[in-house]
């Protein structure tokens, strides 16, 4: 497994809003977080960069990655990128934590069912969304992440 310290897990974020992935951004920096990140759009973005033939830059063998997936997005919605994920031999152990303003139960088990790692809420209120971002920047400090390519080792 990659050391953390000569290779950070990098983050993937999967958010359309603008505000949004702008907070989630500044809330993980200062819960003093300093991965690479990178910011997608809509659901076939994140496909794309993850197992497209015609990806412009694509993910690194040997490189750790953490999925952020929202779920209401355009042209792909998160609950079906997680299912392609999940069915990819390749990218099955890719850590994938929901964060998304939905909070049907059925739609929370639905993700589990699917293989998400972490479910997340994202709270209507400011001051407990920031509090809530703050965890997920030190969970992800903590969690032990496999590289891409490598398996039997994962969060």
């Amino acid at each position: 497994m990659a050391d953390h310290d000569s290779n950070p897990v990098t983050i993937l974020m999967a958010e359309d809003d603008d505000g949004h992935a702008t907070l989630i951004q500044r809330a993980l920096r200062e819960a003093g977080l300093v991965n690479p990140l990178l910011r997608f759009k809509d659901g076939q973005e994140i496909l794309d960069y993850l197992q497209g033939p015609n990806a412009t830059i694509a993910p690194q063998q040997g490189q750790a990655y953490l999925l952020l997936l929202d779920i209401l997005m355009p042209k792909v919605d998160g609950v079906e990128v997680l299912r392609a994920l999940k069915a990819n031999p390749a990218l099955k152990n890719l850590p994938v934590i929901m964060l998304t303003t939905t909070d049907d139960p059925r739609e929370i088990q639905r993700c589990y069912d699917l293989g998400c790692n972490w479910y997340i809420t994202k709270p209507v209120d400011f001051t407990h969304f920031v509090e809530t971002l703050n965890r997920v920047g030190l969970f992800i400090q903590v969690v032990k992440v496999t590289p891409l390519g490598e398996e039997g080792r994962g969060a």
